[in-house]
């Protein structure tokens, strides 16, 4: 089957860069927002500890009481983002000096505004899930943005440029670290919240970063392919690539189309399909990891 390749006929509306890089920063934001809220309202009062900047600020905080949890952190971020500069130079990314200053301030701000001396409530399990949650929601918007909110992850980029190891495992067994000492500086039970909670974050920010990119891409077998990729190109703003296809039961001459949109634009193709063509063989499947124009660059 001799393969026809057809090209978009209309670009994708570009941004302005101005408005695109205050959109972003207004993510980065939200982003940092969860996190803090989670840190300080679910994760400090019960005294989790799951691993990172965080987790080592309830141990100092409970061993050195005059040293709050919003201090060491906002202290160890300014320390080692100077640390940051110093070993990784210009690499070292403005979104992480942002992110990780901004946290400091909110943790500053939430501290002197509304003070806690105990947990918001009696469950220590529904506040936990918000510990997660929250603070994974908020690291996979900031991740996603190419940020980080610093703290370990300065740490892990020095260790990552310079040594050369595996980043990913050095760091959870530093937050295994962390975790185990809760056992001894708080107690057992603690120390299984804390346990539970490093778990269930190991894997929830990738899933939280695989549902915010997860794309749609189509397979689309018709007969009237023309005004089905004029939709594509000219409401949609995509590229489609066709080719040449025979069916083998009906022997039917048609063209296969291929094509990949967020999910809004997918539901808008599904019903165009449906209209133009109801005999239409459409397949669709998702995927959070497309790499091109209009999704994302190639690494």
């Amino acid at each position: 089957m001799e393969k026809q390749m057809e090209t978009a006929a209309a670009a994708k509306p570009t941004k302005s860069p101005a408005v695109q890089t205050v959109k972003e920063y207004l993510l980065l934001t939200l982003g940092t927002f969860f996190m803090t809220v989670g840190i300080y309202f679910f994760k400090y009062p019960n005294n989790f500890a799951t691993g990172g900047l965080s987790g080592i600020s309830v141990l100092v905080g409970k061993l050195v009481p005059a040293i709050t949890p919003a201090t060491f952190v906002g202290v160890m971020n300014v320390v080692l983002l100077l640390v940051g500069f110093a070993f990784l130079g210009r690499s070292f990314g403005i979104r992480t000096v942002y992110c990780s200053l901004l946290m400091s301030a909110f943790l500053f701000l939430f501290e002197a505004v509304l003070p806690l001396d105990k947990p918001l409530t009696n469950e220590p399990l529904l506040d936990l899930c918000f510990s997660v949650l929250l603070p994974a929601f908020g690291s996979a918007i900031i991740f996603n943005l190419k940020g980080s909110t610093g703290g370990t992850d300065i740490v892990a980029l020095i260790l990552k440029s310079k040594l050369h190891i595996n980043v990913g495992q050095a760091l959870f067994a530093a937050d295994v670290l962390v975790v185990c000492s809760v056992f001894f500086v708080f107690n057992i039970q603690t120390g299984l919240f804390s346990l539970i909670g490093l778990l269930a974050k190991t894997f929830m920010v990738d899933s939280v970063i695989e549902s915010i990119n997860l794309s749609k891409y189509f397979i689309i077998v018709t007969a009237k392919s023309e005004p089905v990729i004029e939709y594509i190109n000219t409401n949609l703003h995509r590229g489609a690539t066709a080719w040449d296809a025979t069916g083998c039961f009906t022997g039917d001459n048609k063209k296969m189309i291929l094509v990949a949109l967020n999910r809004s634009q997918a539901v808008s193709l599904r019903k165009i399909v449906k209209q133009i063509d109801p005999h239409a063989f459409v397949l669709i499947s998702n995927t959070s990891d497309i790499i091109g124009k209009g999704f994302r660059e190639m690494p």
